[in-house]
This record gives C-alpha cells, structure tokens and sequence, in this order.
C-alpha cells in the first residue's frame, strides 16, 4: 500500500504527471486522460453511493469501485511497464461478474421495452451520470488504443460496466416505485 506523507509535490507544475512507473507524461496524454476518467467515473459513483441505493446495488458498488481502482492501475501502467511491476488489473473474472449482475437485475426489472430517459428517481438519475462517464472513460481507453497497447479486459470491463450502470438506474427505479420516464417518440 502506497503511504503518502504529503499530497503535494510541486513535481505537476510544469504539466506533467508520473505513470506508475515513475516515467513523466504530459497531463493532458491519452493515457492520463483514460484514467483520470476512470477517476471521475469512480466519484460519480461514490456520489450515487452516497445518495443512498437500493440494498443490492449498495452491496455490490463498493466492489465495482474497488475493480476501477485495479482498472486505474492497469492504465497508469504501459504494457511494457507491466512486466516489471506487480500490479492489480481488470481480468476476465470481472466482466463476467458484470454479466452475472445484469442478469440478475434484469430479471427483476424484466426486458427494456421502449427507450427511456435518463433519471426517475434521484439514485436513478446519479447512476445514469456514471453510465455517461463511464462511456467518456470507454472512448478515451478507445482513442488510447489507438497508439498504445492497453490490458486486454479494459475496454471489455468498460463496456460491461456502461451497461451495468444502466440495468441499475432502471433497479434503482424498480426498488423505488418510480416509473421509468419513456422517451416520447412523437414529442
């Protein structure tokens, strides 16, 4: 576990950010911007947690977090990199659990039969804002990949997880009594 003494380093000044490894990349590079949305993303989770949630998905957004912070590890490294540190990472395991979860609320809520818009009850609503994030996060992994290699799980994860975050704003709706709002085709 890392021990931070003090939080600030002066070392950011000049707009630049250490990777994992230690190497100095320019802040606003692909890579920090992928998980310093990941970041962002984790928040807006932590915001939708503490609005208060349905039980279940209280029970199992800690352990998302948890996953995005492997997530953000993954990221902070280059693949080259990874070979010489020991690292946490996004794994198969995680996206089926992902999977294993959308099943599991979808049976509850039952199939999506018109589209909907985003919001309904107040958690509902905060979890639709991490879907948009974590879509943000997917296209950035996205424009990354493009120059560098990435784990082989991330963009899988995120996707399962933009999902995810959806069937549970729908959950959240359920658990609530709220309707889900329609969008209204003829509007």
């Amino acid at each position: 576990m890392p021990r931070l003494t003090k939080i600030y380093t002066r070392k950011g000044d000049d707009g630049t950010t250490a990777l994992g490894s230690r190497t100095r990349v320019a802040k606003d590079s692909p890579r920090v911007a992928a998980y310093g949305t990941v970041d962002e993303l984790n928040s807006a989770i932590g915001l939708a947690l503490a609005g208060g949630l349905a039980p279940r998905l209280a029970q199992v957004l800690p352990v998302v977090q948890n996953e995005l912070f492997h997530l953000g590890s993954d990221l902070c490294f280059t693949e080259e990199d990874k070979k010489s540190y020991q690292i946490p990472q996004v794994e198969a395991r995680h996206v089926a659990a992902l999977e294993a979860l959308m099943d599991e609320l979808t049976a509850v809520v039952g199939p999506l039969e018109n589209f909907i818009l985003p919001g309904g009850s107040p958690g509902a609503a905060r979890l639709h804002v991490a879907r948009t994030v974590c879509r943000r996060a997917e296209r950035e992994v996205v424009t990354l990949a493009r120059t560098e290699a990435v784990g082989p799980y991330v963009l899988p994860y995120l996707n399962r997880l933009s999902d995810a975050l959806f069937v549970m704003a729908r959950y959240e709706n359920h658990e609530r009594g709220t309707a889900e709002p329609l969008w209204d085709s003829l509007a």
